[in-house]
């Protein structure tokens, strides 16, 4: 097959109902959301059978990230194109306007509990917002054991799971096997591994309202993957990379994806040769140039940035803060 022409690739959102969700999304990302449903995620880039993301700008509009794979993975992945059969990371914007269920992920190592085609699922939030209610859970106190887990409840969260009130621009990690749960009005930027699989403890006395019950748990299938001596998690603490003529911060890195934050009001390069690069607006707006057009992002804009591109210019149109996002070459 004829391999594409690329350029950078805006995908449209697909928004996903869910019972802890709001309709934050709307205003946050300049968007509308579809019915009147609460809307807990915004899947923004998702190369997934059941959720695909559609390129939503230009020639290539309609097509989906595994379609362009299919036909130009080594121009979307360069020098990464032998490690992945489709492309690596999962993206969202997440309104948890109620509790997210208490959960946890599976390693890579964890074969027995993932299903064939899935991967192991480590993440990282970076918040957006929160309110004066908000709440992150990641990690366990000390002396939390197993039989703990199991006998979770609204009273003994507290005294089995580390917590601590999120600010706007914290970085947290979600390792695998971590216990984790956020809400009451957050909403943060979610990065992960491409797998959807979870694995519920505790889900805060929810009913479902399409079957008027709560929703299934797996308790057995959670302790299978937890690291009961994991001790609390907390905010990373952003590693300052440079300040001209960009302020750039390392948040993340780690096997399955690098995360840097970058602020200016004056033109920077992102992207680099040969890798794929993710770039985020999370605020005010610009322009990335590439082949004398403009590809413009504003708030809640995502485009990927195939390898064949190599460096681009990013022009703010005051000032703009990004989360470019990269996958490591030793993943």
């Amino acid at each position: 097959m004829t391999e594409l022409a690329l350029y950078p690739l805006l995908f449209a959102p697909i928004f996903q109902y869910r019972l802890w969700g709001g309709r934050r999304l709307a205003d946050w990302m300049g968007t509308s959301l579809p019915g009147a449903d609460t809307i807990g995620e915004a899947w923004v880039l998702s190369d997934r059978d059941d959720f695909p993301s559609r390129v939503a700008e230009g020639p290539l509009k309609g097509c989906t990230i595994a379609e362009l794979m299919e036909r130009s993975a080594g121009l979307i992945l360069g020098k990464l194109t032998p490690q992945f059969k489709r492309f690596p990371l999962l993206l969202k914007f997440l309104d948890v306007h109620e509790m997210l269920s208490v959960q946890v992920h599976p390693s890579d190592g964890n074969l027995e509990l993932i299903p064939e085609g899935e991967t192991g699922k480590t993440e990282a939030w970076v918040v957006l917002e929160a309110g004066v209610e908000s709440r992150i859970y990641t990690g366990l106190k000390t002396g939390t054991t197993a039989q703990n887990l199991r006998q979770l409840s609204k009273q003994t969260v507290d005294n089995c799971l580390a917590s601590f009130s999120p600010r706007c621009g914290q970085g947290v990690l979600i390792e695998a096997g971590v216990v984790h749960s956020l809400g009451d009005g957050v909403l943060v930027f979610e990065v992960q591994e491409n797998s959807d699989v979870t694995f519920r403890l505790y889900d805060w006395e929810h009913i479902d309202p399409e079957t008027g019950r709560p929703r299934a748990l797996q308790v057995d299938k959670a302790l299978a993957c937890v690291d009961l001596m994991q001790g609390s998690v907390i905010a990373v603490d952003p590693v300052i990379e440079s300040t001209r003529p960009v302020m750039r911060e390392r948040l993340f890195d780690n096997s399955h994806f690098r995360l840097w934050r970058l602020q200016s009001a004056a033109p920077f390069i992102v992207g680099v040769a040969e890798q794929p690069r993710i770039l985020v607006c999370i605020e005010g707006g610009g322009n990335v140039e590439f082949g004398g057009a403009d590809f413009g992002m504003r708030q809640g804009g995502v485009l990927l940035l195939p390898a064949s591109l190599g460096a681009c210019r990013f022009r703010p149109d005051r000032s703009v803060t990004l989360l470019e996002i990269a996958v490591p070459e030793f993943s």
